[in-house]
């Protein structure tokens, strides 16, 4: 099978047939995230993408669930979206569900009608980072977006039939910013009210922007005791319906799940346990993003 650079997908998507129909990331300016430095962005042309399903096709006698990399696919007109997602209905008849990457200027520039419309062509799960809900933040990791952008595209798809995935990412405001990152995420996850969100904790990438920072001593990074607390912090103030939690990732130190409506209460209980039992944290080489 083809595949261009590294492979990125999020976690939930670790059995899916990953087919790349852009390579990079467009904005590619995150201060923190060394992801997608060894390609430039470039929309794949449809015949090269159709080339790669027939590959798959022929490979596999069975595929379920695909991911349409890389970061932000959601940036194709739904014409040339739609064109691929026919083309992988008519070769995998026995597909349960497409899942794709968007960023919150993607997600906007799509109306409903053709956010619905890629539901009914198959996408059934939009990946949001979101990283943190706090402007300053934001600004400080160059991420592109305001936390009101954010909060209008997470709407916007909890208006469709497409479930959405939000991440976020503990420690990616320093230390300065600890308590401001997690009650402002709190407040975004809150208004938005998505079907899962994911909890990374921060792993400084050698090479990136936050690395020069964190070296010429701009930018303080957490204790991993600092990091379970603002986990803490975010968890407690967050109030959703009904909201799938994971931060059981490899850059976690305290592996947690549940239901923020229902198991919010025992996650912090569990936190807490963690933290009065004089815990020894998971070694920095065994963390990764």
């Amino acid at each position: 099978m083809r595949y261009f650079g590294k492979v990125f997908r999020p976690p939930s998507e670790a059995y899916s047939y990953i087919l790349q129909v852009t390579y990079g990331c467009s904005h590619n300016k995150c201060t923190f995230c060394n992801m997608y430095k060894d390609k430039n962005f470039r929309v794949r042309n449809v015949e090269e993408v159709f080339e790669d399903i027939d590959m798959a096709k022929e490979r596999y006698s069975k595929i379920d669930r695909i991911f349409l990399a890389d970061g932000d696919a959601l940036c194709l007109s739904n014409e040339k979206l739609i064109k691929i997602l026919d083309k992988i209905n008519e070769s995998f008849p026995y597909l349960e569900r497409i899942g794709i990457y968007a960023t919150p200027k993607d997600i906007l520039k799509k109306s409903i009608n053709e956010l619905e419309e890629l539901y009914d062509n198959g996408i059934s799960i939009i990946y949001m980072g979101i990283e943190s809900g706090s402007d300053d933040v934001l600004q400080l990791i160059n991420k592109g977006a305001t936390s009101e952008e954010i909060i209008m595209a997470g709407k916007k798809v909890k208006e469709t039939s497409i479930k959405l995935s939000c991440t976020l990412i503990s420690g990616i405001g320093g230390r300065e910013n600890l308590q401001k990152n997690a009650l402002e995420s709190a407040r975004v996850i809150s208004e938005i009210d998505p079907e899962y969100l994911g909890l990374l904790s921060l792993v400084l990438e050698k090479g990136t922007e936050l690395d020069d920072q964190v070296k010429r001593g701009e930018f303080e990074l957490l204790s991993p005791k600092e990091v379970i607390l603002e986990t803490r912090e975010l968890i407690n103030n967050i109030e959703c319906t009904n909201c799938v939690f994971r931060s059981n990732h490899v850059s976690n130190y305290l592996p947690l799940g549940g239901n923020l409506s229902r198991d919010k209460d025992a996650l912090v209980d569990k936190i807490d346990r963690f933290l009065e039992s004089n815990p020894v944290f998971k070694s920095e080489k065994y963390r990764s993003l």
